[in-house]
């Protein structure tokens, strides 16, 4: 079948032609652009033999970054996207374990890539995009457009194959329930290598035939400005209380300003972690409307949502998103009654396709069709669904991430002078959840494994978000009978101790 993704990218790009896509901090550009430049790189590509082939993307959030995600989805490759969020490290692992063959950078990030890039071809987004265009690969429903890393109980990232039906019909179902309209602008500063920015705010805003105000990054008081200009905005937790936060310390005439733009916006969304019912209500208090909440995975796109027009219920994800089927099921295996735990499990179009290179990690990830989220719910009577947490302790969700402990604590046991570590996860109203390492230091060595000088060091090897907020020394921690770190009891005493300090 031929892949409505690409169909739907080039309706959008000609019908839409003459209508802005893209603003971004440097310009405008409209869909005809946008499509003729995306079909450049797509000739520029293909005329390297990268066909087939994974190729990585390190570009500034920007008209760029679009063009070079469809312009090497047109060429038949997959694309896998960089983050200048992760340090060179991370980013060199992503490179070699997907097999990239080629990197696309821009300018201003290049330098980041030339200690891994090895002998892979590094190309330019700006010179890629000037090349003459040519016929583009027509693509198949069931190729892989793009491999997100997602972190998992493993400790490693496991790259997810998003295929083109799976975020054509994502961007579909979710426009549908939300009421997307072409008349629609999004305020887009969510990062791209991440399935809620990429998929679920960017793709459905240009595929609806909206307009996307893009900034590189999140910064409150711009962020405040700019919603005069816009209808929709999405975010996670962390973004809505520090925007929240910047109100309440702004200026008199900043603060009516803002109050003024947040009350024309159609839509706010919060997604990736549990909204914090203080931060909703005072949304709601802006805006009229509680912000809208959803669940949704790297793994199954959107699976439920709170209704645009309708009852939306605080603390819940809402009911199954029309053409997504959602299961919470026992540990026996029975469909559990409201007000019973389950695990979710979720099958539909958008569900990918499995776990690149992990094909026994994948069998085990599905029952009879339905993927098995690994989050724990319960359904309301009114048929929502309430997420009550991670199946296991070793999955935080942190400012809108998904933290593996695992991976963690598999880097900070690099460091010389760590003897062990546990990391666990605590509640933080800004956060969601924050990641605390309990450390246990080499005899005489403890000053090196202290708060400050550890977060630094852990800085060079992982990226910043995955960094533990707070560390804690232990003599040792509560083990069972066969060595085995009992979170549960480790997550008291860390609290415990938090509360102790101050924190």
């Amino acid at each position: 079948m031929t892949s409505r993704l690409v169909e739907r990218w080039q309706q959008v790009t000609s019908v839409d032609a003459a209508k802005v896509a893209i603003d971004d901090d440097h310009e405008s550009v409209s869909f005809e652009t946008l499509g003729a430049r995306a079909s450049a790189v797509s000739a520029a590509l293909r005329g390297r033999g990268l066909e087939g082939q994974r190729v990585a993307m390190l570009v500034t959030q920007s008209s760029g970054w679009v063009e070079a995600f469809f312009g090497t989805v047109l060429s038949g490759a997959v694309v896998v996207p960089l983050s200048p969020l992760h340090p060179e490290a991370e980013q060199r692992w992503f490179v070699e374990n997907s097999r990239s063959k080629a990197i696309i950078v821009s300018r201003d990030l290049e330098r980041r890539v030339s200690g891994y890039a090895g002998d892979r071809p590094v190309l330019e987004i700006e010179e890629l995009r000037q090349f003459p265009t040519a016929h583009v690969s027509p693509g198949s429903d069931d190729d892989t457009a793009v491999i997100l890393y997602t972190s998992g109980t493993t400790g490693k990232p496991k790259g997810a194959l998003i295929t083109h039906a799976n975020l054509a019909e994502l961007a579909r179902l979710v426009a549908s329930a939300w009421q997307w309209s072409p008349d629609d602008v999004l305020l887009h500063s969510l990062p791209l290598h991440h399935l809620h920015g990429l998929g679920i705010s960017l793709f459905v805003s240009l595929l609806a035939g909206g307009r996307t105000r893009m900034i590189q990054k999140f910064d409150a008081p711009r962020m405040w400005d700019l919603m005069a200009e816009a209808t929709v905005l999405m975010g996670v937790p962390t973004m809505h209380k520090k925007l929240l936060d910047a109100l309440d310390t702004a200026e008199a005439a900043d603060r009516d300003r803002w109050q003024k733009n947040a009350g024309g916006l159609r839509l706010v969304t919060s997604g990736s972690a549990a909204l914090p019912s203080t931060v909703g209500e005072r949304w709601r208090e802006l805006t009229g409307a509680y912000p809208l909440e959803r669940f949704g995975m790297t793994e199954i796109g959107v699976g439920m949502t709170n209704p645009v027009s309708g009852k939306r219920v605080p603390g819940t994800c809402g009911p199954p998103l029309p053409g997504m089927d959602i299961r919470v099921v026992r540990e026996d295996g029975d469909d559990a009654a409201p007000g019973e735990p389950g695990e979710i499990w979720i099958r539909g179009p958008s569900v990918f396709k499995g776990y690149d290179g992990q094909q026994d990690v994948t069998r085990r990830s599905f029952t009879d069709g339905w993927f098995r989220s690994g989050d724990t719910a319960t359904w309301t009577e009114d048929g929502y669904v309430k997420i009550l947490g991670r199946t296991s302790v070793d999955i935080l969700k942190s400012g809108g991430y998904k933290l593996s402990a695992l991976e963690i604590e598999e880097v900070l046991r690099e460091h010389s002078a760590v003897n062990d570590v546990a990391v666990v996860g605590v509640p933080d109203e800004t956060w969601g959840e924050i990641a605390v390492a309990a450390v246990i230091s080499r005899a005489g060595r403890e000053s090196e494994v202290e708060e400050a000088p550890l977060r630094q060091w852990a800085k060079q090897h992982i990226a910043a978000y995955k960094v533990p907020k707070r560390v804690l020394l232990f003599e040792d921690f509560p083990r069972n009978p066969v060595g085995k770190v009992i979170k549960p009891e480790l997550v008291k005493l860390v609290r415990r101790r938090l509360e102790t300090a101050g924190y």
